[in-house]
């Protein structure tokens, strides 16, 4: 007998007002640990008409010019000129309130547990750090894009990718930069099998093409939305448009205020689009504006970085890690895998062959990948290009944690583990 279901998963674009949020966070972190990689950083920005108000913790040696950094954010992602009305990068009030971290949480971190016990064993210098807070993280894979990503947030982020590209090539120059998509996959026996429905709705400008009348510019985007944003995707992905397949384009109908002007943003509220779209569980614990001493953004990665390989090596075909830690301690309090069923071994084997293949304290992660470091290596900036179209599933970026150099070692624990057995 037949299972199918549907599944939706949501994107949005660079100028959604969360969005712009994150980005500003990110590149203060850009810059930030561009001129000191020991810098702690928890930057929260939030944005409204004419508005950008930056608080947090910061503890760095670096010179920060917010206001500046701010409205540059701001600039590339295209809210400036005709698209600047009551959001301008020139002509933003960028209000900055920010602290030192904590002394007690700073203590924590820069000595972990696990040095400040001495009764303590086989300890090394990867203890030396601790866990930035306690909570848990979630990492997932699968095998339904090439990416090993799930259909539906990995089309929703092409289609969101897309929608900037064709504005800002000048091929639709009357987008505006707020935008959202959403993707409907029709499954068959836990397989996706074809698009159900495909949502976008985006920002334009008041006058399309000469055209004023309302329903004259909803055909006109409806038509050039289908031709430039849709059928690019999709021509090459696996899984096709059929003519049963549901397409609404901007079905509010018109939408030429939009962005913070339209909603305050916030950093942090895209969680779901920053990760898997809903299709698999997440910690809460947002990404953006955070240094890597933050496990709620580095154990992510590297829960990522373990599913990823667990099904690149053909260990399971959905996979989902799950890693908790405590403040000021440097090794995990627990780890669990889950590979709902699709395992061709034990989920409890599975999680042994990644206790002996992956190392999950915070200085590990951090020097695995070199998070604190990855500011510095890419001219000044990294994480701010994360901070739209997800951080996981890019190939459009060369990122550490999506890297597939543990999967031979996974066979080989696994060989040796077979030969116990």
């Amino acid at each position: 007998m037949l299972n199918t279901y549907l599944f939706t998963s949501e994107s949005v674009t660079e100028g959604h007002p969360d969005k712009v949020c994150d980005q500003i966070s990110d590149a203060i972190v850009d810059n930030i640990l561009s001129q000191d990689i020991n810098s702690r950083v928890a930057m929260e920005s939030v944005v409204s008409s004419g508005l950008v108000f930056l608080t947090g913790e910061i503890t760095s040696r670096a010179q920060v010019d917010y206001q500046s950094i701010a409205r540059q954010v701001v600039r590339e992602i295209g809210y400036c000129g005709k698209n600047g009305t009551g959001f301008d990068g020139d002509n933003l009030a960028v209000l900055v309130c920010v602290n030192k971290q904590s002394s007690d949480i700073a203590s924590a971190v820069d000595t972990a547990f696990e040095v400040r016990d001495k009764s303590l064993k086989n300890t090394d210098n990867l203890d030396d750090l601790g866990a930035g807070d306690q909570g848990m993280m979630f990492g997932y894979a699968c095998n339904e894009t090439s990416e090993f990503m799930p259909a539906p947030i990995a089309c929703a982020n092409m289609l969101a990718r897309q929608l900037s590209k064709v504005r800002k090539s000048g091929l639709l120059p009357y987008l505006g930069p707020d935008g959202k998509t959403q993707v409907t996959v029709e499954y068959e026996n836990q397989k996706p099998k074809r698009i159900h429905s495909i949502v976008i709705s985006t920002q334009h400008d008041e006058c399309v093409n000469n055209e004023t009348d309302n329903d004259k510019i909803q055909k006109i985007i409806e038509a050039d939305l289908k031709e430039h944003v849709i059928d690019p995707i999709f021509s090459d992905f696996s899984l096709k448009l059929d003519r049963y397949t549901k397409i609404h384009i901007n079905p509010a109908g018109r939408f030429v205020i939009g962005g913070p002007r339209a909603d305050s943003g916030l950093t942090g509220r895209k969680i779901i689009v920053d990760t898997y779209g809903g299709y698999a569980r997440h910690g809460g614990g947002a990404y953006s504006g955070k240094d890597p001493t933050k496990v709620d953004r580095s154990a992510s990665y590297a829960a990522r970085y373990v599913a990823k390989n667990i099904v690149a090596a053909k260990l399971a075909t959905h996979c989902e890690v799950q890693v908790a830690y405590a403040i000021g301690v440097a090794r995990p309090v627990s780890l669990n895998v889950s590979t709902f069923g699709t395992g061709s071994i034990s989920d409890e084997s599975i999680k042994d062959l990644v206790d002996k293949t992956f190392d999950l304290r915070p200085k590990a992660i951090i020097e695995k990948f070199k998070l604190n470091q990855l500011p510095q290596l890419n001219n000044g900036r990294f994480y701010q290009n994360l901070a739209a179209y997800g951080h996981f599933g890019r190939n459009d970026l060369n990122l550490p944690w999506e890297e597939l150099d543990q999967v031979d070692a996974l066979n080989s624990h696994l060989g040796k583990l077979s030969k116990v057995n």
